[in-house]
């Protein structure tokens, strides 16, 4: 009878588990997370309320008030590390380059298919305080 190598073993599963649970979150945090037919509107789409100090206090809190927002994206935005789909990090800059308001509002309105992100406007909160969670968001990027 052959001995069993507990070392092997150990180390097989180690990369096993670990292989599995990298492979769980998703691979491109740059992918929209709208429908294709409507991203280039999406885009073009402006915050009709301009940037503010009272709005983006006002987007604070709801942030870390009503809108929920902070249980997933976290106090300083970087978001929970979840599988799969885990919640934006909001501090990377090239994200927030890339992703435009009508982007973000889309998702406040619609949640985002796939994820765990909910649908917010129209349930929890307003337009427009979507729109000032927004410019709270923008935010986070500053200090980088």
């Amino acid at each position: 009878m052959r001995a069993i190598n507990l070392g092997r073993i150990g180390v097989f599963v180690f990369l096993l588990v670990g292989a599995s649970v990298a492979g769980a979150f998703h691979p491109d945090i740059y992918e929209p997370r709208v429908p294709p037919e409507l991203l280039e509107e999406l885009q073009d789409m402006d915050n009709p309320y301009p940037a503010s100090p009272e709005r983006i206090e006002a987007g604070r809190k709801i942030y870390f008030g009503k809108g929920l927002c902070v249980t997933c994206h976290s106090k300083n935005g970087k978001g929970v590390r979840l599988p799969g789909h885990s919640p934006r990090d909001f501090t990377e800059l090239k994200w927030q380059e890339l992703r435009t308001d009508g982007e973000m509002m889309w998702i406040l309105r619609n949640g985002s298919p796939g994820t765990g992100m909910p649908v917010r406007v129209g349930k929890v909160i307003s337009e427009e305080e979507g729109w000032n969670v927004i410019h709270f968001i923008r935010t986070f990027s500053q200090g980088n």
